[in-house]
């Protein structure tokens, strides 16, 4: 079905969808349905400014770029390609090299400040006429409305931002925190990534600029010793924990966020969906929290499209079954890296370095896990 005939369809109801949440993942949201003529609006419970405050740096995938290019905020100046990357352990033998080169693609990833992406988004909402109601909570009484029904003005409640409330998800503590900061190196990235598995966790080297982007995994009683480093300390820490395959010159101030796993079994309710960190809080291994919300966000624009009434619990549970595979999927793989590479027995770490080598050495096992976590389900 064309755009215009989605948008004719959706202008007959005259119902919109209402957004929790106006961060990145609650604005790509509307884009999405104000792409396919869907009317929508955004509650934001902080003021707009405090969204642009946002300190994180993504890592997106090449199928989240063409998500985003589609919808016209790809803020391509600031995105940094990540071309190569290097997936090892440390204290073992074996890794593997996934390479855009192999696979046809311009880039398997990009690495983009938060800030950048959602300025972009901004002004694209605010270009679209698209209603932002900052330091606002969805009124009473607007939720759980029906097509049919005179009280609601909203047949979908989406609710795009925030963690999943514990009663209502799976979750598991990992324990853990994340520390976040740049770093400068003494020679170039050449577009290189790194993900190197250790004893205390996961480090993650993202090409972002001329330098990097850490991503330092902590157990949580170790995190406040960690923070309290100066500089030098910490870069000792780091190159420690990475190795020599670069050397680090300075570093920026560092942030800590606790990991945890955090998801609902059923995204959806009655009127009412759940997307991006509301649906699924991931480890950030791997990067695939934001990559999956930006799937779950594209998959349900094209469906409620299609419909005349966005809530019509039929629709939300042919998306959530449409969706399930590749949320199991993302989840799944996630879990999976972090219990394999938890385990500090050295027959299991020569079991890890065969299985990273004989990845290696298998071309199209290893295109397909790079082809999973760009496109998600779809590269099945």
């Amino acid at each position: 079905m064309k755009p215009e005939s989605l948008a004719s369809a959706a202008d007959r109801t005259g119902r919109s969808v209402a957004i929790v949440g106006g961060g990145p993942a609650g604005m790509t949201l509307a884009l999405a349905l104000h792409h396919f003529g869907v009317p929508c609006e955004i509650f934001e419970a902080r003021e707009r400014a405090a969204v642009h405050g946002d300190a994180r740096i993504l890592a997106l995938s090449e199928g989240a770029r063409q998500i985003l290019d589609r919808l016209g905020v790809w803020p391509e100046r600031a995105a940094t390609a990540i071309r190569t990357i290097h997936v090892s352990q440390r204290g073992g033998f074996g890794r593997t090299l996934l390479r855009a080169a192999e696979l046809d693609v311009p880039a398997l990833g990009w690495v983009v400040a938060a800030s950048a992406l959602i300025e972009r988004l901004d002004q694209a909402v605010l270009a679209a006429g698209i209603p932002y109601n900052e330091g606002k909570k969805l009124p009473a009484g607007t939720q759980g409305a029906g097509a049919g029904d005179a009280g609601g003005s909203h047949a979908l409640t989406a609710r795009a931002e925030g963690t999943p409330a514990l009663e209502a998800c799976t979750s598991r503590d990992y324990a853990q925190h994340a520390v976040l900061c740049t770093a400068d190196i003494a020679e170039p990235h050449a577009n290189v990534a790194w993900e190197r598995f250790t004893d205390e966790g996961p480090v993650a080297l993202l090409p972002f600029g001329r330098g990097y982007a850490v991503v330092l995994t902590c157990a949580a009683a170790a995190t406040p010793g960690i923070l309290a480093l100066g500089d030098a300390a910490f870069l000792d820490v780091l190159q420690q924990r990475f190795g020599t395959r670069h050397r680090f010159t300075a570093v920026s101030p560092r942030v800590a966020y606790p990991l945890a796993l955090r998801y609902r079994e059923n995204p959806v309710g009655e009127r009412q969906v759940w997307l991006g960190n509301a649906a699924q809080t991931l480890h950030p291994v791997a990067g695939q929290g934001f990559n999956l919300a930006l799937r779950d966000i594209w998959e349900l624009a094209q469906r409620v499209a299609r419909a005349d009434d966005p809530g019509d619990p039929a629709l939300l549970a042919a998306y959530a079954r449409g969706r399930r595979l590749d949320r199991q999927g993302a989840i799944g793989f996630t879990q999976l890296l972090i219990d394999i590479f938890a385990i500090d027995l050295a027959p299991v770490r020569h079991a890890r370095g065969a299985a990273l080598l004989a990845l290696d050495l298998l071309p199209p096992l290893k295109n397909f896990v790079a082809r999973r976590m760009m496109f998600g389900a779809r590269a099945w």
